[in-house]
């Protein structure tokens, strides 16, 4: 049995972990987790799966909780974050936690040699170089949770990584694929959010819509499996049932197929190196499909995609300074206070002002991260 840590338990993302751990009670024990404010969804996943730990995001919520739950430890914001992540019972870490806000917890957990099931894209864009250098110092296996990357991860199995080509990931093209940036200049909060194939949060669902989203998995990928930006590609795929593929030097291509099921990579990562049968999954049809639609992605359209490659090219904290002008903007944006177009001109401005410093400590990475998040509300005010 795996015993596992899970933090953003009551985001999208979290609450499919929950119904794999339920799924799979003699294979996995939750004995740890962090929530924000969802009082509701977390009073039911202590009731169901009796954790150690929990740890919310305020004090009040925590000490509310523990007054109906005494045989539980209760902890609260960024230092329970830590506490649930190295918890000394558990052997794995599923981060689901959205932004930057997961980095050190991740970066404790690791140097305990924990398994790392990561879901955060942010961590490894903001902070890659440390993450993956302290897993290797440390041993600890990361292994991704995205589709794209899990469909990577699938699709190299048993391969010698000097034979890859090149890795192709798909876009869907998120709420907004079908219109021209010129109907991108009126479209509400409520449009964006209505995402064609896939059910997340808020804050990923908007990114999908600008394209960031992919901007974010293009940094990822490069982070993950060590492949440079030139030879990491994104090809529009409006269906979502080729999650990604890859390409080796002797032309053959290895791609992993299945319905949009944000549970299967979850459940993947959690079961590998074995496979569990899904509950509830459905089994894809290609006969009933009939047709998968493929289009080269246009760098204009999507300009979000275009600055994130350009900030992957450049590193260092351009890469921090591009994701937290992101999430600010994003933010903002889901608040009603700017247009959705202004979200890619709020990241553009603040990367064509940033001072680029190469391989920086964890220190500087926060500390930019911050300022950047003020200088970005300071942009709108």
């Amino acid at each position: 049995m795996k015993k596992i840590s899970l933090l953003g338990a009551t985001g999208s993302i979290g609450w499919q972990t929950f119904d794999i751990l339920l799924a799979h009670p003699e294979d996995f024990k939750l004995v740890a987790f962090s929530a924000g404010q969802n009082i509701e969804k977390s009073r039911e996943m202590i009731e169901k799966l009796q954790p150690e730990l929990v740890s919310m995001q305020t004090e009040e919520a925590a000490v509310a909780l523990h007054k109906e739950y005494p045989q539980i430890s209760f902890t609260y914001g960024a230092k329970g974050l830590v506490e649930v992540a190295t918890h000394p019972d558990s052997t794995v870490l599923v981060n689901a936690v959205l932004g930057s806000v997961g980095l050190e917890s991740t970066l404790a957990a690791i140097r305990m040699g924990k398994t790392i099931a990561i879901a955060n894209k942010e961590t490894l864009v903001t902070a890659g170089h440390l993450v993956m250098a302290e897993a290797k110092k440390y041993n600890a296996p990361i292994l991704p949770v995205d589709s794209e990357h899990s469909a990577l991860f699938q699709s190299m199995n048993g391969e010698n990584p000097k034979t890859i080509e090149r890795l192709i990931l798909t876009a869907s093209g998120g709420s907004f694929r079908d219109k021209t940036r010129e109907e991108l200049k009126n479209v509400t909060v409520k449009d964006a959010l209505n995402h064609p194939n896939w059910s997340m949060g808020a804050k990923i669902t908007i990114d999908s819509a600008t394209m960031m989203n992919k901007g974010l998995e293009v940094i990822e990928a490069h982070v993950l499996f060590n492949m440079p930006y030139d030879n990491i590609d994104v090809l529009l795929h409006r269906e979502s049932i080729i999650h990604s593929l890859v390409e080796y030097h002797d032309t053959s291509v290895i791609a992993q197929l299945g319905t949009p099921d944000m549970r299967v990579p979850i459940q993947y990562a959690l079961s590998y190196p074995d496979r569990l049968p899904l509950q509830g999954g459905q089994r894809l049809n290609l006969a009933q499909i009939g047709q998968l639609h493929f289009k080269e992605v246009d760098f204009e359209r999507f300009h979000a995609l275009k600055l994130a490659y350009e900030a992957g090219r450049a590193g260092g904290t351009m890469l921090t300074a591009m994701n937290a002008a992101n999430e600010a903007a994003v933010a903002l944006f889901l608040q009603e206070k700017i247009t959705f177009l202004q979200i890619e001109e709020l990241i553009e401005n603040v990367m064509n002002a940033h001072n680029n410093i190469l391989l920086p400590d964890l220190e500087t990475i926060l500390h930019v991260d911050s300022e950047t998040r003020k200088t970005v509300v300071g942009m709108v005010k």
